[in-house]
């Protein structure tokens, strides 16, 4: 199994959920906002919880620019 595969995958399925979650905010800017939560992840040797924290970090910047 390929972490990295694996991770990416994930990534973009937490991209189409906060898509879904936040329709007022351009699919660019769900986009650009989980890139930036990804890469406060980067480098960091433990991969298995990172999709999670990228979608609780990006979720909760969304929920405060639409607030």
């Amino acid at each position: 199994m390929n972490a990295t595969t694996d991770e990416d995958r994930a990534i973009t399925e937490v991209t189409a959920r906060l898509a879904r979650r936040f329709p007022a905010v351009s699919a660019e800017a769900v986009r650009e906002t989980v890139r930036l939560a990804y890469q406060n992840f980067a480098g960091r040797p433990v991969r298995d919880f990172v999709p999670v924290l990228v979608e609780r970090e990006a979720k909760q910047t969304l929920a405060n620019r639409i607030a």
